[in-house]
C-alpha cells in the first residue's frame, strides 16, 4: 500500500468556503500532499523523528491563508500535522508539526532551496509546493495578519503593540529546531515546528517577566496559536537586537584570541540571577522537599537509563553517574531542601545576547525541545539552568585547540561569582545539587549529539567520564 494511501485524514471543521481564506476541507489535499512531504519532512533540521520511518500523516487542520487557487500570486497554506511514526513506548503520541507551505505554478530560481515537490493530483495537482518561510511575499502575510489580530480559520493572532508596516523579511538559516523570520532588523518571529498543547514556555516566561518589569529578556509583541482547551503555541514575535552577539560567538573569539572571558562570565552570572528572581516573584513555588526530590531523581535516572539504551557508549558510566543523582536523594531523606521555581530550563551561551552597550539578554525560553511540553513547563531548582552555562563553557573551550581547561575552569568560576552577587546565594554552596544538574545535562547532551552532530560527541562524553570519576572518588 502506497503512503498516500496508507494516509489517515482527520479533518478540521470548516468555518470558511474553501476558495477564500480560512480552513478548508478538501479531503483529498492531505493524500496529495503524503508522498512529497514522506520524502522532504526528514530532511529538515527540526525534525524530531529522524531514525526512525514515517509511516503516515493525519491533517489536525488546515487553513488557506492566501487562496490556494488565486492567479494573482503565490498560495499560502497552514498545515498542523501529526506524523505516525513507530515508537519505543506504546503510550508515546505521534508528533504534531507546524507546516507553512506556498504554492506556485513553479519556483523562481531564488526559492529551489525551499522546493518540496511538485504535486501530481489532487486538488493541487501540477503545482509546486515549498517552504513559505523563504518567500518574502508569504513572510510577509505573516506580519501582516500580526497587524490586524483576530481570528482566521483555526488559528487566533494576538499582539500587544503596534507593529509598522514595509518591514523586509528574511530568514535566519542558523541550525535550530525551530524557524525564525527577521523583519526589517525590528521583529524577529520565531515559527514552532514541532508543537505541543499548551502555552509554550517561551511566551509564557517573557511575558511573565515583561510583568515584572525585567529588561533581561526582549518583550513578545505579538504571538498566534491555534485555539481549543489546551492552545498550542505556534509563533512569538519579539523585538530583534540588531548588532548583538550571542555569548557563544563572543567565548569561541576570546578563546582565538588567547583572551580571558571573565567579566563577560560574570556578568552573564549576574544576568541570570535577575532573570531567576524575576521568575521568582512572577510566579511563586514551594520549596523542593522530601517526595518531590525523590521524584526529581527519579526522572533523571529515567533519563539516563533510557539514554543508555540510545547510546552504548554511556553505559560503562552509569554506576558512577547513578551514584550523582543517589547522592541528592540521601540529603533530601535527611532533610535537607532546595529553592525551586521557573527557570530558562536549556540555558547556555548560544541563548544569550550580548547588545553593543555591554547588556546581557536571555533568550528562547521554550527549554530542551526533546522534553515533553509539561515536563519544561515544571518548577526546577535554579541551578539546573547554571549547570547548564557551566556546561556550555566546557563546550567552547574544547572547541579551541589545544584544549584548554583552565579557561573554562575560569569562566564557570566567575559566571557563579556573579550569581552570588546578584542573587546573595552561590550555586556552588548546593555541590550535590549542582553536579547532578550537570550531569542531566551532559546526558541529554550526549543523546542529543548522537542524533543530530555525531561528530561533536566526545564532548559531553568527555563530561560524562569526568562526572562518573567525580562521583566514584
Amino acid at each position: 500500500m502506497s503512503e498516500a494511501a496508507s494516509t489517515h485524514v482527520a479533518l478540521a471543521k470548516s468555518t470558511r468556503n474553501s476558495a477564500t481564506t480560512g480552513s478548508t476541507t478538501d479531503g483529498a489535499l492531505l493524500p496529495s500532499l503524503a508522498p512529497l512531504l514522506h520524502e522532504w519532512l526528514p530532511r529538515q533540521r527540526w525534525f524530531a523523528g529522524k531514525g526512525r520511518p514515517v509511516t503516515g500523516f493525519r491533517l489536525v487542520s488546515a487553513t488557506e491563508m492566501v487562496p490556494l487557487g488565486g492567479t494573482a500570486g503565490p498560495g499560502l497554506l497552514h498545515l498542523l500535522l501529526r506524523v505516525e511514526q513507530p515508537s519505543r513506548s506504546a503510550r508515546a503520541a505521534d508528533d504534531c508539526y507546524q507546516l507553512l507551505l506556498g504554492v506556485r505554478p513553479s519556483l523562481p530560481p531564488l526559492l529551489a532551496g525551499a522546493l518540496v515537490g511538485r504535486v501530481e493530483r489532487g486538488p493541487l495537482a501540477g503545482r509546486t509546493v515549498y517552504d513559505a518561510l523563504h518567500d518574502p511575499r508569504l513572510a510577509d502575510v505573516l506580519l501582516e495578519r500580526f497587524r490586524r489580530p483576530g481570528s482566521l480559520g483555526s488559528l487566533r493572532f494576538e499582539r500587544t503593540a503596534e507593529i509598522p508596516a514595509g518591514l523586509t523579511p528574511r530568514v535566519l538559516d542558523a541550525e535550530q529546531s525551530n524557524s525564525s523570520l527577521v523583519y526589517g532588523d525590528a521583529f524577529i518571529l520565531k515559527i514552532f515546528r514541532r508543537v505541543f498543547p499548551g502555552t509554550n514556555p517561551d511566551l509564557e516566561l517573557p511575558l511573565a517577566l515583561t510583568g515584572e518589569g525585567c529588561e533581561r529578556v526582549p518583550a513578545p509583541v505579538a504571538w498566534f496559536e491555534a485555539p481549543g482547551a489546551e492552545p498550542l503555541t505556534l509563533g512569538v514575535l519579539q523585538p530583534f537586537l540588531q548588532g548583538a552577539r550571542d555569548g557563544w560567538q563572543l567565548a569561541l573569539a576570546a578563546l582565538a584570541a588567547g583572551r580571558d572571558f571573565l567579566p563577560e562570565a560574570r556578568a552573564l552570572g549576574r544576568a541570570t540571577a535577575e532573570v531567576h528572581t524575576a521568575l521568582a516573584a512572577a510566579l511563586p513555588t514551594p520549596a523542593l522537599r522530601g517526595t518531590q526530590t525523590r521524584q526529581l531523581v527519579a526522572q533523571m535516572t529515567q533519563r539516563l537509563e533510557a539514554a543508555a539504551q540510545a547510546v552504548p557508549a554511556l553505559v560503562p558510566y552509569v554506576p558512577g553517574l547513578r551514584a550523582t543523582f543517589d547522592a541528592v536523594t540521601d540529603l533530601g531523606v535527611r532533610g535537607s531542601g532546595w529553592a525551586q521555581q521557573r527557570v530558562h530550563g536549556d540555558l547556555h551561551l548560544g541563548q544569550t545576547l550580548r547588545s553593543a552597550d555591554g547588556f546581557w539578554s536571555l533568550i528562547d525560553f521554550e527549554g530542551e525541545p526533546a522534553r515533553p511540553l509539561p515536563e519544561r513547563r515544571m518548577p526546577a531548582p535554579p541551578v539546573r539552568d547554571v549547570a547548564g552555562m557551566l556546561r556550555s563553557f566546557d563546550y567552547a573551550a574544547r572547541t579551541h585547540r589545544p584544549w584548554n581547561p583552565e579557561w573554562a575552569a575560569r569562566c564557570r568560576a566567575a559566571y557563579c561569582e556573579g550569581y552570588a552577587q546578584a542573587s546573595g546565594s552561590d550555586p556552588r554552596g548546593e555541590p550535590e545539587l549542582l553536579r547532578a544538574h550537570e550531569t542531566d545535562k551532559a546526558v541529554y547532551e550526549v543523546v542529543y549529539e548522537a542524533r543530530h552532530r555525531p561528530d561533536w560527541l566526545p564532548v559531553p562524553m568527555a563530561a560524562i567520564q569526568r562526572l562518573a570519576q567525580s562521583a566514584a572518588a
